[in-house]
């Protein structure tokens, strides 16, 4: 459970100046986060702003359209 908590947290931390300041503050390191932004914006904008266990669930249904950087955050984690 920690491990998913922080892969999504990696996930929501660099989204944009604008969206990350309305962002809960979430953990990960920067490489991490960046790794997977750009997915979660793409394919995970409309939950942005819920848990992180639901953005989490949303990159796990886009897996196949997800970048190789994120999905290798998510394995490294166990997801």
């Amino acid at each position: 459970m920690q491990k998913t908590l922080v892969a999504l947290a990696l996930l929501l931390v660099s989204m944009s100046s604008g969206a990350y300041a309305q962002q809960p503050q979430r953990s990960g390191t920067e490489a991490e986060q960046k790794a997977c932004s750009r997915d979660v914006s793409r394919f995970c904008r409309s939950v942005m702003e819920q848990s992180d266990l639901v953005i989490l669930s949303c990159l796990q249904q886009n897996r196949p359209k997800i970048s190789k950087a994120c999905n290798q955050v998510l394995v490294s984690h166990g997801q």
